[in-house]
């Protein structure tokens, strides 16, 4: 791949349940080298108002589930919202994870530390989303 040239893909993540971590760390590292970037960054971004993507431990899978536990138990289903179709708690939690994440490249692989993944985080599921990969850097 030429110089600065741009490869996006779009990943499509099923869930099963309304509030659910998946881990895409594969996913996103087969883009990667699709793209033939050696050294870059990857741009992950989730186009959804209920729905975001963070990085954190996936070694243990109970972690995930202690996250998604713990943002259930802090911002409640019912809570005192305005928002009128039932989903303002998945709006907060977007908010509060954010929809972005930004992963340096090298030798081809993402640069995550040693229990890191990366997670695509549905708060209003189970639903089919969408998640975009952009790669960008310097291939061989």
């Amino acid at each position: 791949m030429p110089a600065g040239e741009l490869a996006m893909e779009t990943l499509l993540v099923k869930t099963e349940r309304r509030t659910q971590l998946v881990d895409v760390t594969e996913r996103v590292q087969r883009a990667v080298a699709q793209a033939g970037v050696l050294s870059g960054v990857c741009h992950i971004y989730v186009p959804h108002t209920t729905a975001g993507v963070l990085i954190n431990e996936h070694a243990d899978p109970d972690v995930a589930r202690d996250v998604e536990a713990t943002l259930d138990r802090l911002i409640p289903r019912n809570g005192a919202y305005r928002h009128s179709e039932g989903n303002s708690d998945s709006h907060v939690k977007a908010a509060l994870v954010g929809t972005s994440q930004i992963v340096f490249i090298e030798g081809g692989k993402l640069v995550l530390g040693r229990w890191q993944g990366i997670f695509f985080c549905e708060f209003d599921g189970p639903r089919e989303r969408r998640m975009y990969v952009k790669v960008v850097g310097n291939g061989e």
